[in-house]
Formats: C-alpha cells, structure tokens, sequence
C-alpha cells in the first residue's frame, strides 16, 4: 500500500525559510511523479509544485515560483520542498501526493492517486 508522510512543517516569520520532506513508502518511487499541494481555509486545494519521476521536468504556479524549489532523491524514497522568503499568504496544510509516472507536468490535484495526511506551515510574525 503505497504511503507518503510530509515533515518540516511548523511556524515561520515571514521572509523565513521551511523544508518540507515527503517520505514515501509502499512503493517505487522512482515510477511516479510527485505533486506538492496546499490547503488554506475556506479554500480550495491546490498544486503548487510537480516534479517528473526522473527528475527531468519540474513545474511551479506562479505564486511560489522563484521562492519553492522541489527536488527528489529516489533512492532515498524522499521529496522535498524548499520554502524561501515565506508570506503569510503561504500559511496552509501542504500535501505531497503521487501518481503513475508521465511526461507531462501536472498539478490539478484530481489526477493524483496516492497522498499524505498533510502537515501544518504557518507564516506569522
């Protein structure tokens, strides 16, 4: 039963810096794409951040771009997400979720199969 776990979340000043880890288990993952998402309250989720499974491709929505970097060690079974300059508009639950392997960049979080229970980043001072 493929499971994936995020760690590193917490509370952060603003302009701070997190990292988010997604370990998985279960599976291969080195066969699937992994999508980074965030929940704030009273709002959808949403995709902020993909990478291929081989890391060749990686995508990012334009209100992260520049400040999140996502990254994966397939050996390791772990993904992360580099936070930099956080905004309190980046406070949510973020999710990591994995579907089958594709060429194509995607972060509509319907087309991911498998997710995390999610993990809290809040941006205050």
């Amino acid at each position: 039963q493929p499971h994936l776990v995020e760690s590193g979340g917490g509370l952060v000043q603003p302009g701070g810096s997190l990292r988010l880890s997604c370990a998985a288990s279960g599976f291969t993952l080195g066969n699937y794409d992994i999508g980074w998402f965030r929940q704030a309250p009273g709002k959808e989720r949403e995709g902020i951040s993909c990478i291929t499974s081989g890391s060749r491709r990686t995508h990012y929505v334009d209100s992260v771009k520049g400040r999140f970097t996502i990254s994966r060690d397939n050996t390791k079974n772990t993904v992360w997400l580099q936070m930099s300059n956080l905004r309190p508009e980046d406070t949510a639950v973020y999710y990591c979720a994995a579907r089958p392997s594709s060429s194509v960049v995607e972060v509509e979080p319907a087309r991911y199969d498998y997710w995390g229970q999610g993990i809290q980043v809040t941006v205050s001072s």
